[in-house]
């Protein structure tokens, strides 16, 4: 007599064999498994278990010394290594306040291994931007920062390191002569134009990115800190903001369909040179100009001769923009 074996014991059977397959993959990852991810499990594990160095920065300093390949001296030159700060990292667990637990980290590691990790930061670093950012806005957390998470460079994952340096004495990027170093060290295009023949005075320090652009947190076109382009060029430009008994329509709309604010080959940082400027929108030939077939175009002169107030005006023949 034939005997039949259960179904109930085949599956029992086959799962009793998979066992062994499951503990393996759960105890050993993936070779090809992100590192990151490893990485990011390390922290968490060293965060539970509060594995922090009793020696503070002593620890730290053993190996990032002034004179090693990542020094770490500096800090305590600015506002972040600031013992008298209570609201610093240094009244708190020091380094490792942002670094994260030091656990075995400053220990050799063995022939062929890597140190234990840390929360490191940098375009070389195997954290996250987010996470390497989220320890940043753990204290800077000001009306000038709360809403970095819909700004432009949060959504191109800028790290806050891409800009600002906190081992060194001084930031560069809060310094106004250097700070368009930083800036210009991706807005190509911008940097190009600050040494064309006309440009604000942006190189100098005089005017750095920071008057007109927030790069923290602004929701804004370009991220500038004023509503609208026109808005922050009134800042400086008071006499254009008006109001004029007779306005120039495109003034009043945005600034830069004449202007451009960063550099431009022509005058008074112009788009184009007068009259071709003008004759993008005033292409009708001008009827008081004695010329062949009235045409302005091929009369090759300047529009700001008679219509030298374009920003506006309160003169009783203010209607054709005159002095």
């Amino acid at each position: 007599m034939k005997r039949i074996t259960p179904q109930w014991l085949l599956a029992g059977l086959l799962a009793l064999g998979c066992l062994p397959v499951w503990a393996k993959s759960d105890a050993q990852p993936a070779a090809d498994a992100d590192p990151r991810l490893q990485v990011e499990a390390t922290l968490d594990q060293k965060f539970d278990q509060g594995k922090y160095s009793p020696k503070g920065a002593d620890t730290c300093l053993k190996c990032h010394d002034a004179d090693s390949r990542k020094p770490a001296t500096g800090i305590f030159h600015n506002v972040h290594g600031n013992l008298g700060n209570q609201n610093g990292p240094m009244a708190d667990k020091q380094c490792e306040a942002c670094h994260g637990p030091a656990g075995n980290h400053p220990r050799n590691p063995r022939k062929g291994q890597q140190r234990e990790p840390m929360i490191t930061f940098g375009p070389d670093s195997p954290v996250p931007v987010e996470k390497q950012n989220s320890v940043c806005l753990s204290c800077h957390t000001d009306t000038q920062r709360m809403g970095w998470h819909a700004s432009a460079h949060a959504v191109e994952d800028v790290s806050c390191t891409s800009c600002h340096s906190l081992h060194q004495a001084k930031d560069p990027v809060m310094d106004s002569k250097l700070q368009v170093e930083t800036c210009t060290s991706c807005h190509a295009q911008q940097k190009a134009d600050l040494h064309k023949r006309t440009s604000h005075p942006i190189l100098n320090g005089e005017l750095p990115c920071s008057s007109c652009h927030n790069p923290h947190q602004s929701q804004n076109e370009a991220s500038l800190k004023q509503p609208s382009l026109n808005e922050s060029c009134y800042e400086c430009h008071a006499e254009k903001r008006g109001p004029f008994l007779w306005e120039h329509e495109p003034v009043t709309e945005d600034c830069s369909l004449c202007h451009s604010p960063h550099g431009s080959i022509n005058q008074a940082l112009l788009n184009k040179r007068v009259p071709q400027l003008c004759q993008e929108c005033h292409s009708v030939p001008h009827a008081n100009v004695s010329i062949p077939e009235g045409d302005l175009k091929v009369r090759g002169g300047s529009c700001l001769n008679c219509h030298n107030q374009i920003h506006g005006t309160n003169h009783p023949n203010g209607q054709s923009l005159r002095r």
